[in-house]
């Protein structure tokens, strides 16, 4: 059995209070009485349970969540997810604040990173763009001894302290294996519409992507990606002039968001008599309708509110120095067609 703080107090002969005292750090114990309580604990392997210290005392975790501002439906869910476990702080002990930042921009996200620092939460989470500025405050941060948790899209090399959201990579290898199957033998090309290179999650992708399209499907040749910023309106554009000026294009595959305007140049490539393979990313109402009217042949999806629950989690267990239990916090991919839409 784990030894208690009766076991302390009947080793070094003291009372519970006294104990107490001496593990806490509060006053009213002589040298003497506190080097032998000191003493117990070490030879009898004592560790404390921080997080149940923490819980007895009521202790409340501030953190704060960093996120992009734009109009996808990701990120709103995403935010969504993050105002929820805010209405659930009374019971969660939590105190959770939003800074808004404008997508993709590192210098931005790096100046909310050193201004939420100033106000020592007990963590940080933030959707990471990768940018040096953004690795410097994230370092400063650790510095501060302040936890830094990535959602979503991760900067390994930061130092941050743990990772919220699927193997984006696998993400990418996975869409391949789809996109390659739903063609099968046929020739031809394949275009790609990325939200932004310069954020980490759609760099793995589109690595996970190329990487298995070259290794198993050598049939089909991958055209530049077009960056479409998640912004509906310019996806449309870039898809549309790409069809038009192209013929040999018979797949697609979108590994960010700005669904609305892929749908709608597929509907007009669909009046044109071209039907395009398209795999795309996030289960929104847009891409289950794409999937239910054959727009859309696959849709990768995470789920936001468990990345948001797991970087919770992480946060309060890096505040309290407690281990992370890494198989809880695995965030699965989902495939849905229109066949086991939920």
């Amino acid at each position: 059995m784990r030894p208690t703080v009766h076991d302390i107090a009947i080793k070094a002969g003291v009372s519970l209070a006294t104990v107490d005292r001496v593990m806490n750090g509060r006053p009213g114990v002589r040298e003497k009485t506190k080097a032998k309580v000191e003493e117990a604990i070490r030879s009898l392997g004592y560790v404390r349970d921080v997080a149940a210290a923490n819980l007895a005392k009521g202790r409340v975790y501030p953190f704060t969540f960093i996120l992009p501002l734009n109009d996808n439906a990701f990120m709103a869910e995403l935010r969504a997810a993050v105002e929820q476990a805010g209405e659930r702080g009374r019971i969660e002990r939590t105190e959770i604040s939003i800074i808004d930042v404008p997508a993709f921009d590192g210098d931005a996200l790096a100046k909310a990173l050193i201004a939420a620092g100033e106000e020592e939460p007990a963590g940080i989470a933030l959707v990471a763009v990768d940018a040096d500025p953004v690795r410097a405050a994230v370092g400063a941060l650790k510095k501060k001894g302040i936890p830094v948790v990535t959602l979503v899209s991760d900067l390994e090399d930061s130092g941050r302290d743990h990772y919220a959201g699927v193997d984006n990579q696998a993400a990418g290898r996975t869409a391949a294996t789809l996109l390659g199957r739903f063609i099968g033998p046929r020739a031809g090309r394949i275009a790609i519409l990325v939200g932004s290179l310069s954020v980490r999650d759609h760099q793995n992708r589109l690595s996970g992507f190329s990487e298995g399209m070259a290794l198993d499907f050598p049939n089909l040749e991958l055209s530049p990606p077009m960056e479409g910023r998640d912004d509906a309106a310019v996806a449309e554009r870039l898809v549309d002039e790409a069809l038009a000026h192209d013929p040999d294009i018979i797949g697609i595959y979108s590994l960010g968001a700005g669904n609305r305007g892929l749908i709608a140049a597929l509907e007009k490539a669909r009046g044109n008599g071209r039907e395009i393979v398209t795999i795309a990313h996030e289960l929104s109402d847009h891409s289950r309708t794409a999937l239910e009217n054959g727009l859309f042949d696959a849709v990768l999806n995470q789920d936001a509110g468990h990345e948001v629950r797991s970087a919770i989690r992480v946060l309060k267990a890096e505040a309290d120095g407690v281990p992370v239990i890494a198989a809880q916090e695995r965030i699965r991919i989902d495939i849905f067609i229109k066949d086991n839409l939920p």
